[in-house]
């Protein structure tokens, strides 16, 4: 049976603001009718990433195919059709925010024949059409291991390509019934070995994982060609998801990035609010290869 860790501690209660970046962040997403990852999984940066005019874009909509206990994002077998306008719109939100590093993710669509891909596709070239020196982070999905359907996606060279492990290989059943661990070990590897992309991977910890495990999927992220990591406290979004069993002591954190870095990642984070692409504007390609 699942039990509560009980009252947050301090270290976990954010300071909100909410400037005047925060406010023309949040006209130009409903303006242009986009979905962020930011507001959808209730990301607790979403006021200080807003205030500084981030944002990470949600592609094919804001409802999932799959049921991960850990996500906020609605769910549905069959999701609404992809919004054709969407990669042009994203691509001239990119411009007014005047953004130098964009980061892209998705919903999964297992109900689309290629998972989306062609959408992801159409959506980094219209950026680039619009915004040639951005650099692009992509968090991308497994595609269902689809090896076609990645390649479509890598091919396009991303400055980084992100793809989730999210929890140690004990906890899928419950954390990502539908997912592998394996496969996206090997989604990783494939991104680096036959495309030489940049790759980045996140874990959240809190979850009922050992430190052990935290360390040995560390190993393994490395092994399967992982360059940048980031680690966070996972949070409850509702009582209708996944209990949280303990928060995790921003000493701990600090323990996992010397581990982490230790075993031979080239940039890591590691804190109790560190998500996917919490700062990711800070780490691109450029700077995630330097030794």
């Amino acid at each position: 049976m699942e039990h509560s860790p009980g009252k947050k501690p301090e270290w976990l209660k954010i300071k909100l603001t909410a400037g005047a970046s925060f406010a023309s962040t949040k006209q130009l997403l409903n303006r242009q009718r986009l979905h962020t990852v930011c507001r959808s999984a209730l990301c607790p940066n979403l006021h200080e990433c807003w205030s500084r005019g981030t944002a990470t874009f949600l592609l094919l909509g804001n409802v999932c195919t799959r049921t991960c206990r850990f996500c906020a994002v609605g769910k549905a077998a069959i999701p609404p059709p992809p919004d054709p306008l969407e990669p042009e719109n994203i691509a001239l939100a990119i411009l007014s925010m005047q953004l130098k590093h964009a980061v892209l993710t998705s919903v999964t669509r297992d109900d689309l024949h290629d998972g989306g891909s062609e959408h992801w596709v159409k959506t980094i070239r219209a950026i680039r059409s619009r915004n040639p020196l951005v650099t692009i982070e992509c968090l991308i999905p497994d595609f269902q291991a689809s090896e076609s359907a990645l390649d479509l996606l890598m091919a396009e060279s991303p400055d980084v390509l992100n793809h989730n492990i999210e929890t140690v290989p004990s906890l899928y059943s419950r954390v990502r019934p539908q997912a592998s661990y394996q496969a996206s070990l090997q989604l990783l590897q494939r991104a680096k070995r036959k495309h030489g992309l940049t790759t980045k991977s996140g874990l959240m910890v809190g979850m009922g994982e050992t430190a052990e495990e935290v360390s040995a999927s560390l190993h393994d992220l490395v092994r399967h060609g992982c360059d940048m990591v980031t680690i966070g406290q996972y949070l409850q979004p509702s009582s209708e998801h996944m209990a949280v069993d303990r928060y995790i002591t921003p000493e701990e954190f600090e323990q996992y990035r010397i581990i982490a870095e230790a075993a031979g990642f080239k940039h890591v984070q590691s804190a109790p609010f560190v998500r996917s692409s919490y700062h990711a504007e800070a780490y691109t390609s450029n700077t995630a290869i330097l030794p």
